[in-house]
């Protein structure tokens, strides 16, 4: 349903300079130092904002010796970044245009994306589309979610959980994924037909970092498994240090089933077979709402298909 002029009148009466103003002033914390930034006065830089708040219609900032967003100013601050992340955006790709380069899709991904569903979609999508060129980011789901709000992504693939259901996203599953627990290949482990949990817990561990979807759900598993006390000799979320450690030392790795498979195939790790290890959960594509273009919407299509001939086996 659209909205009646009246109601987004403040809106239209926003120009860019309010917005980038208001971004300064929450970066400086005061409206002395926002001032020294916006070569303004103190008094100017005052009056500016109360001038904005009138025409938003609500207070934006506490003020006190440090200032602090109200509710409203931090739906601005969203606002503000990304209107202007959108604008630089496409102000960049109007540059390359203009100098004949290709158009570009910025793409963030968790590493069950980055196994193999993201690189053969590329690879179709530029058979089809030759002059288009990708830029993809591997990285946590939190970050990368930040990131496609304030248009640094065009689409992000990682897990689909309520994160992905935010008010300016939409989102498509793509495959269901689980957490593999891998070795070395010549770790005393890796041969073994048969492995049970106690036989893992002697060995030091290297996890994904805290907080993060997999770190939370392997926790759950090893309290339920009777390795409760176990502590990461390693924290991290990238799939190179995992792959290195494991294949010089005897240490026990994490990460999701689709990266572990890609890896044992390549003859890097081990895949212990371990039961009940558990669900890393569904894993799709996510991208904001309204900004989904034919060239994305085609991209999407072809993940959507890499993902059924994986789950098919092919």
């Amino acid at each position: 349903m659209s909205q009646s002029p009246d109601t987004v009148a403040w809106a239209r009466r926003l120009r860019m300079r309010h917005l980038e103003s208001f971004l300064v002033l929450h970066e400086a914390g005061t409206l002395t130092l926002a001032a020294q930034r916006l070569h303004m006065t103190q008094s100017a830089m005052s009056h500016w904002l109360g001038e904005m708040e009138d025409l938003v219609g609500t207070k934006l900032v506490l003020r006190g010796k440090q200032m602090k967003l109200t509710a409203a100013g931090e739906a601005v601050r969203k606002l503000a970044l990304r209107v202007l992340g959108e604008v630089g955006r496409t102000n960049a790709e109007l540059l390359s245009l203009a100098k004949g380069d290709v158009a570009r899709v910025h793409i963030g991904s968790v590493t069950a994306g980055i196994a193999h569903l993201i690189p053969r979609a590329v690879l179709a999508f530029q058979a089809r589309h030759a002059d288009v060129s990708f830029q993809v980011t591997e990285g946590v789901f939190n970050a990368l979610l930040s990131g496609l709000e304030e248009r640094e992504y065009d689409l992000v693939v990682g897990s689909i959980d309520a994160r992905a259901y935010g008010q300016h996203l939409e989102h498509e599953v793509l495959f269901a994924d689980d957490i593999a627990i891998v070795v070395g290949p010549d770790h005393p482990l890796a041969a073994a037909r048969s492995v049970g949990w106690a036989d893992v817990f002697g060995f030091p561990w290297l996890m994904p970092p805290r907080d993060t979807l997999m770190r939370v759900r392997l926790e759950n598993t090893l309290l339920e498994r009777g390795g409760a006390g176990i502590k990461p000799k390693i924290e991290t979320g990238s799939i190179v240090v995992l792959e290195s450690v494991v294949r010089a030392s005897d240490h026990v790795g994490v990460c999701s089933a689709a990266m572990a498979a890609h890896l044992q195939r390549r003859g890097l790790v081990s895949i212990l077979p371990l039961a009940d290890v558990g669900s890393f959960g569904p894993v799709g594509a996510v991208w904001r709402r309204g900004g989904a273009d034919e060239m994305l919407l085609d991209f999407v299509s072809l993940l959507r298909s890499e993902a059924g001939r994986i789950d098919g086996g092919g």
